[in-house]
């Protein structure tokens, strides 16, 4: 039994939003940082899940930090609470309450902040309400003060700008600039895995290894592992990756497959099995003919289906022909287009096999009667549609259609704005970019890794002072051990947030700052590694979803015009990371003024 039992509702609760703050890292921060991939089409929404769940959970549990800061970067002392445990208690369960709030009202509204900076602001204003406004770190103080965390809202993503441009512009002098880019985006590939290798292996070391302490080695040690690294990635790269990237996008060999790979240097003697007009790579461009379920109805798969289940797909297919002539027949206005663009989107997912299909066409089928929800129909479809709606609840994020949500509806004024933001930006050829996707899936896997291993410790850190004090009765020092299986609950946590949620803020990043492609991406993702690591060195807070914003607007940029950039999209980002501090520092620090001077009974 615990030590401080009379407070277990405390625990209970704390723990809650502990889970939700891991909820909200993944559905906002996570979200974020894998939007470059997906906006480019380096791996789809569905890829991103799998590689962000795996990297994120191995990164946190393998070697994850075992220790976590039980008051965030320093900004109150621990004396703060009088060695109280349950006074600390209730302060961190406030910190989690306030910071989980916000960040959660802000991804439903599909607005990105970082769940750092929340924290932060709320653990300062939870300091102020405890022990005073004196008590709490303003200043520099280090790297660990407010100031150096506003310091950083500014510079982090000005410097992740400018090295992202600068590793988009050698690609872009060394290859596409080039008559015939193909070739040179084939046999340079080695030299760009060299550069991203380098770039990972430095943040395993540095933001990615708390358990392993690698950081604590030698400089040199450090020198010769990271470029060690580099170098035979690059070897690998010209070993296995040139002949088969020589194969599928020069020779054109439609045969070639992912597993020919292991054939290296053999493939340069393979004689052609399958010669075709064009390579067989993906198509990399963000807007793309729509592909839509052909409403006449030829699905192969309908002979399989129950005939009830055949019935209910074959009407919606005729209401959709009765939508669109109704649509076609008037100018919509503006909350129709949006209106008729969202039901385009879930008239395509009623005519999906499997559960997703059957729970939206039963909702569809299955609407609210007039009246209240205490009335006896009501009651009775409510009941109904309950198993459907935890349906698709749980798979709807998997088949949202990000670009499409990123482009923006045609007519609308951001389809409008989307269209002529790229229109200013060149488009390369899909044989080119297709050598730079490989390079963007270790820079993307590398980065959640990290992530997984080190700002874990933002979640939990708190719930793990929480447990502790509960289970002790003795407030926690500057430094509290965590136990592997928080790291462990968390860490899943924070995936379920990445696929249940995670689409509300993919929805209005990549694309809809800039035009991604996989070169963009891979540019994007290496210039936030470097900013991380040069912040990180230097012991200042940083965001790794401010730098990856940041490097996005910079390569946006080396498009030569200002025009390529979604000013109104970045502008929405910059109002509402300096709105985070004061709001979600306000809602910590009233809560816990009033929960330590409330009025009670002797």
């Amino acid at each position: 039994m615990a030590v401080l039992d009379e407070y277990t509702y405390v625990f209970a609760i704390g723990t809650f939003f502990a889970l939700l703050d891991a909820y909200n890292n993944g559905a906002n921060d996570v979200a974020n940082a894998w939007a470059t991939s997906v906006s480019s089409r380096s791996v789809s929404y569905r890829q991103a899940m799998v590689l962000g769940t795996v990297f994120e959970m191995v990164g946190a549990i393998a070697v994850g930090a075992r220790t976590a800061d039980t008051i965030k970067n320093g900004i109150i002392p621990t004396s703060a609470f009088q060695n109280n445990a349950g006074v600390q208690m209730l302060a961190f369960t406030v910190a989690l309450a306030a910071a989980s709030s916000w960040v959660m009202w802000c991804t439903k509204h599909s607005a990105h902040v970082s769940s750092t900076y929340s924290l932060i602001s709320a653990v300062a204003g939870v300091g102020v309400a405890t022990a005073g406004a004196a008590k709490v770190q303003w200043g520099w103080n280090k790297g660990s003060g407010l100031g150096a965390i506003f310091a950083g809202l500014g510079m982090a993503p000005a410097i992740s700008a400018g090295f992202g441009a600068t590793i988009f512009m050698l690609i872009k002098v060394i290859v596409h600039m080039r008559k015939n880019p193909v070739p040179w985006s084939v046999f340079t590939s080695p030299f760009f895995f060299l550069i991203a290798g380098t770039i990972c292996t430095l943040s395993i070391v540095y933001k990615g290894s708390p358990n392993l302490k690698l950081n604590a080695k030698p400089g040199w040690y450090v020198a010769s592992v990271t470029m060690g690294t580099g170098v035979g990635v690059a070897i690998l790269a010209a070993i296995f990756f040139v002949p088969f990237l020589w194969t599928r996008v020069i020779r054109k060999d439609a045969s070639v497959k992912w597993y020919h790979v292991f054939m290296g240097p053999l493939l340069f003697k393979r004689p052609i099995v399958a010669e075709a007009e064009q390579a067989r790579v993906p198509n990399y461009a963000v807007v793309q003919h729509d592909e839509e379920t052909e409403l006449s109805g030829s699905d192969k798969d309908s002979q399989e289906l129950a005939s009830s289940e055949r019935d209910e797909i074959d009407l919606e297919k005729r209401q959709i022909h009765s939508n669109q002539r109704a649509l076609e027949s008037h100018k919509l206005t503006h909350k129709e287009l949006v209106a008729a663009g969202r039901e385009k989107m879930h008239a395509k997912m009623r005519l999906k096999r499997g559960p997703l299909g059957w729970a939206m066409r039963l909702l569809h089928n299955n609407p609210m009667g007039p009246g209240q929800i205490y009335e006896k129909k009501n009651m009775a479809t409510f009941i109904k549609r309950v198993p459907a709606m935890i349906t698709v609840g749980a798979l709807y994020g998997v088949h949202y259609d990000i670009h499409a949500a990123q482009t923006g509806i045609a007519g609308t004024p951001d389809g409008e704005r989307m269209a002529k933001v790229y229109a200013h930006a060149e488009k390369y050829p899909n044989e080119v970019e297709h050598a730079y996707s490989f390079v963007q899936v270790l820079t993307a896997c590398t980065a959640s890794f990290a992530h997984g291993a080190n700002d874990i410790g933002n979640s939990v850190g708190p719930w793990a002072v929480i447990y502790s004090a509960w289970q002790t009765g003795n407030a926690s020092a500057s430094k509290q051990p965590v136990p592997i299986w928080q790291l462990a609950v968390l860490s899943a946590t924070i995936s379920i947030g990445l696929i249940t949620y995670g689409y509300n803020i993919m929805a209005v990043m990549g694309n809809k700052i800039t035009y991604h492609s996989p070169s963009r991406g891979c540019s994007m993702e290496m210039g936030a590694a470097i900013t991380v690591l040069l912040f990180s060195q230097f012991k200042l807070p940083v965001s790794t979803s401010m730098c990856i914003t940041g490097a996005t607007v910079g390569v946006g940029l080396c498009n030569g015009t200002l025009k390529a950039v979604n000013w109104q999209r970045v502008g929405l980002l910059v109002f509402a990371w300096i709105m985070t501090i004061p709001i979600a520092g306000t809602l910590a620090g009233v809560l816990m003024g009033i929960l330590l001077n409330t009025p009670h009974f002797a």
